[in-house]
């Protein structure tokens, strides 16, 4: 539910930051749409991780596993939600469907198969875990350009320091499963610095359309200057998690990282209509 609930919530900033007039039903749609489209791809991720859930302490009590739900009745489940998913974004614009589908897509048949061969598979996640923020200006324009690219890198970026730090905290667990999430597959240096270096790559994003080139997606000075500080504020996180290297560290920086991105986000929006109000 907290996932899926983060999911629409970076879809309906992606829409409020493209769109001109607020449509109120677009906006309920795109949150209904996006909510089916998660909602499938945790199912089908369960139906196939349904024995190695059932080796590790946070997910062995998810209904399959803990035998609440059987498998079959799980895939219809899915398959609803995909179906209700795509159509609903569809009656959007073709564009939001598409990306909606890519996304189940990707997340079911490449990241899934992924975890338990390689760290590449973080980045495979990346890809679907970065599209709801771009799918909501899709949504709003039916148009795609610098503009969602940029809300896609962003969150694409943000995604690395994020789940390597769920990855270091839970990496006892995930050993249980054989995930590979960390890029070293340990807890050490390595990982600690990759995950400096993406912060920082989030960092740079983060701040570009103060640059005015990246379309009609814009931040002014002010905006740009709290955004590059919540970056700091993340990146303190990671390094912190650098130099101490402890599985405390690495769940203030899970904690720090979602904070981030619903900050950043609500900041994007709220200088939008301040800057509209003020034309």
């Amino acid at each position: 539910m907290r996932l899926s609930l983060s999911v629409v919530f970076s879809s309906l900033a992606g829409y409020l930051l493209g769109v001109e007039t607020v449509d109120f039903k677009t906006l309920t749609l795109l949150a209904f749409g996006g909510y089916f489209m998660v909602g499938a791809s945790n199912a089908f991720n369960q139906i196939i991780e349904k024995d190695l859930d059932s080796l590790m302490n946070r997910t062995k009590n998810r209904p399959i596993p803990a035998g609440r739900m059987s498998v079959s009745t799980a895939f219809v489940i899915a398959t609803i939600f995909t179906l209700l998913g795509i159509i609903i974004l569809y009656t959007i614009n073709k564009q939001t469907a598409m990306f909606g589908a890519i996304s189940i897509f990707l997340y079911t048949c490449v990241y899934t198969p992924l975890k338990t061969k390689t760290s590449l598979a973080v980045f495979a996640g990346a890809i679907p875990g970065a599209i709801p923020f771009m799918l909501g200006w899709v949504a709003a324009t039916n148009n795609f350009g610098i503009e969602p690219g940029t809300l896609f890198a962003l969150q694409f970026f943000w995604q690395f320091p994020h789940f390597w730090a769920i990855g270091w905290f839970l990496f006892e667990d995930y050993k249980k499963a054989g995930f590979y999430m960390l890029p070293t597959g340990k807890q050490d240096k390595g990982t600690a610095v990759q995950t400096i270096m993406y912060t920082i790559w989030t960092l740079i994003v983060s701040v570009l359309p103060v640059f005015k080139f990246t379309g009609k997606l814009q931040l002014s000075v002010i905006s740009a200057g709290i955004v590059f500080i919540l970056g700091l504020w993340m990146l303190y996180y990671a390094i912190k998690l650098f130099r101490v290297m402890t599985v405390k560290a690495a769940r203030q920086l899970m904690l720090v990282s979602v904070l981030y991105i619903t900050l950043v986000q609500i900041v994007y929006v709220i200088d939008k209509f301040i800057r509209i109000s003020w034309i």
